[in-house]
């Protein structure tokens, strides 16, 4: 898949995905930030940065920012966040920064099995004992919140091929071998809280519909028809006072590029 069509999916809906859905992440960027000890001066570039909060809460450490995406409609937002940062559209797999350019390189569920030339290429513009920090899906469907996600399923069996396919790095050895074969000496796997919340079901319909995979099933489906569905569904898990609330196993990887 060309990087050139990510917009399709995850650009439609921009300003809904940077309001709506992202901010529950912040426990993820931050849990990340923390594990790194990032500091200030460090020259990080977030690979997959979507509409930049990872970006905006790593300048508040002190971090000297770049990002890169492939949806012009979040590289907007980002930028919005972050005016005085480098952030441009791009393909992670071709990044257009020099060799030896940055000291971090992150990646909140951006880098995926199926992305390998993401991994060569943050090898190739971190700094001698450089770190990529990235982040994966666990086991999604045995995690307490794991109904939240099953209107990504709504969708053609090749398509939830695909996003299997995508988020292997997960299982255990997976990943490790993954960036290893890459030029990484890597940490063992760590769990990293990570919770989806929404007031009610209209709005967890409406944030869940400006995702990726979302749109994926909103192409089989329609888009009435999707946010129906994921009304009815959320209706079931109601509970008075409180938000709509799931916990998603989430994993993360810590690779230190290996010195020649």
């Amino acid at each position: 898949m060309s990087w050139e069509i990510v917009d399709e999916g995850w650009g439609r809906r921009a300003v809904d995905f940077a309001t709506l859905l992202e901010p529950g992440n912040c426990r993820e960027y931050v849990a990340v930030h923390q594990r790194l000890s990032l500091g200030g001066g460090e020259r990080l570039l977030d690979v997959a940065c979507g509409s930049g909060l990872a970006i905006e809460l790593a300048r508040l450490r002190g971090a000297v920012c770049s990002g890169i995406d492939a949806s012009p409609r979040l590289v907007a937002v980002a930028r919005h966040r972050n005016p005085d940062c480098d952030i441009r559209v791009g393909d992670m797999q071709a990044l257009p920064w020099d060799s030896e350019s940055f000291d971090v390189v992150t990646s909140f569920r951006g880098i995926w099995g199926t992305t390998p030339g993401a991994v060569t290429e943050a090898h190739r513009v971190l700094v001698p004992g450089g770190r990529l920090a990235m982040t994966v899906w666990g086991d999604v469907g045995k995690s307490p919140g794991a109904w939240m996600f099953l209107p990504f399923r709504w969708t053609t069996e090749d398509a939830v091929q695909h996003q299997a396919d995508m988020v292997r790095l997960g299982h255990p050895g997976i990943g490790e071998a993954f960036l290893s074969e890459r030029g990484f000496d890597v940490e063992e796997r760590f769990e990293i809280p990570f919770v989806v919340e929404f007031t009610d079901p209209e709005l967890y319909a409406r944030g869940l519909a400006s995702s990726g995979p979302a749109y994926e099933a909103i192409e089989s489906i329609g888009e009435a028809e999707f946010l129906r569905r994921c009304v009815e569904l959320a209706r079931g898990y109601v509970h008075e006072g409180v938000p709509l609330r799931g916990v998603i196993q989430l994993f993360g990887y810590v690779g230190t590029k290996r010195c020649a």
